[in-house]
């Protein structure tokens, strides 16, 4: 069922998207007189005591974050008759998977969008926050090239306890709400330990990292197939296809992506700054081009 047209004082005009995590919602703020995106859970899940604490810890991972490049919260709003939802702020332009429909992106642009996806990153592990759910359709880039990093939804911090993944996201379950390519597009980012349901720590988003930027230079994802399986497969035992990579990629991002995508998390980059640090360098003997 749809959500009401108005929600205490925010007037919702059209829906933005949808998934496993939430359904998101374009709403007019008629108190302060500004555009937001409200985030309610899907009503399937709506009253499971697990799932509304889960919303409600996206809520405090996002309040302790303030980065320009990661989507900023202005609230956790109760409902009259229904669960709480998240107000969030109303990020502009393209989802990278959008952007990636239309092919893999120029080198002098993709390196300053995997920098800033990166600088997203490291300001969320700074503060003990893993993403785990860390791909194209959660990253939103502006005509201008700005990066936003949004839907903490699965994120966590560091320093709780439950090691595995949630089974609710698993890859390998079917829920009647859950659409096979939306299934198919978050297995192709799961790190091996992911895959296996082992812990995912900052190392995790770093393997995510390194799949989403290697679609950014490719246009191609770094494991695919055709059934869940296929991916979890080439992802616990292939590698992605090395020569697919442009002619012009420096050595030091190749050297990175291979570096992001060890299947070890021990012999993984262990720090995601210093992935942000190596393409900055990268990017320093392109003529023209300005850190952002």
């Amino acid at each position: 069922m749809d959500a009401p047209r108005t929600v205490g004082h925010y007037q919702i005009t059209a829906k933005l998207g949808a998934g496993g995590m939430g359904e998101v919602w374009l709403a007019r703020d008629t108190r302060l007189g500004r555009d937001v995106a409200l985030k309610f859970l899907p009503e399937a899940v709506s009253h499971e005591p697990d799932r509304l604490a889960r919303f409600e810890r996206e809520a405090r991972l996002l309040a302790s974050l303030n980065h320009p490049k990661v989507g900023a919260i202005y609230g956790l709003e109760p409902q009259a008759g229904g669960p709480p939802f998240l107000v969030l702020e109303l990020v502009s332009g393209d989802t990278l998977a959008d952007r990636l429909d239309r092919g893999a992106i120029e080198m002098e642009a993709a390196l300053p969008i995997a920098a800033q996806i990166a600088e997203a990153l490291e300001a969320a592990h700074e503060k003990g926050i893993v993403h785990r759910d860390l791909k194209p359709a959660n990253i939103k880039v502006t005509a201008e090239g700005s990066v936003k990093v949004l839907d903490f939804g699965l994120g966590r911090f560091g320093d709780e306890s439950s090691g595995s993944i949630d089974s609710s996201h698993s890859p390998t379950r079917t829920i009647e709400a859950t659409r096979a390519g939306v299934i198919l597009g978050t297995a192709a980012y799961m790190s091996p330990e992911q895959a296996r349901g082992k812990l995912a720590d900052r190392r995790s988003d770093v393997w995510s990292f390194g799949c989403v930027f290697y679609e950014i230079l490719t246009g191609q994802r770094a494991f695919a197939g055709e059934t869940v399986s296929d991916i979890l497969a080439g992802i616990l035992r292939g590698e992605p296809d090395w020569k697919a990579l442009p002619a012009d990629t420096p050595p030091l991002v190749r050297s990175l992506l291979r570096r992001c995508l060890q299947k070890d998390p021990a012999r993984r980059l262990q720090h995601i700054g210093d992935a942000r640090i190596e393409i900055e360098e990268a990017r320093w003997p392109l003529a023209g081009v300005h850190i952002r």
